[in-house]
């Protein structure tokens, strides 16, 4: 399994809103990250940046790649485009974070 992380931008006053979208994710979002070899994804908010950290595991075999040509997907990043900064395809802007310790 593979952990990766990487860094999107929250706009100011909308971390109530982002915390309750995802708290209500919708389920076929959900059934889709996870069918994509998705596990344990976490995100972390820096209160003072509005940084969002996001880290998550896939499997081996995962199909992230191929996340961005789903329905759902689209859908998902058209509803938070409003809440976070984006591409101008509504896919959210990201910043992989490279990997400089792990504590096994």
């Amino acid at each position: 399994m593979e952990t990766i992380a990487f860094r999107m931008t929250l706009r100011p006053g909308m971390r109530d809103e982002y915390e309750r979208r995802h708290r209500e994710i919708w389920p076929e979002l959900a059934d889709a990250l996870r069918a994509a070899g998705i596990r344990d994804y976490r995100i972390f908010l820096d209160e003072s940046t509005g940084h969002l950290f996001a880290t998550l595991s896939r499997e081996p075999w995962h199909t992230m790649d191929a996340l961005p040509s789903l329905p759902v997907m689209r859908k998902w990043w058209d509803a938070m485009a409003e809440l976070m900064l984006t591409h101008p395809d509504n896919s959210p802007e990201t910043t992989s974070l490279v990997p400089v310790f792990h504590l096994p």
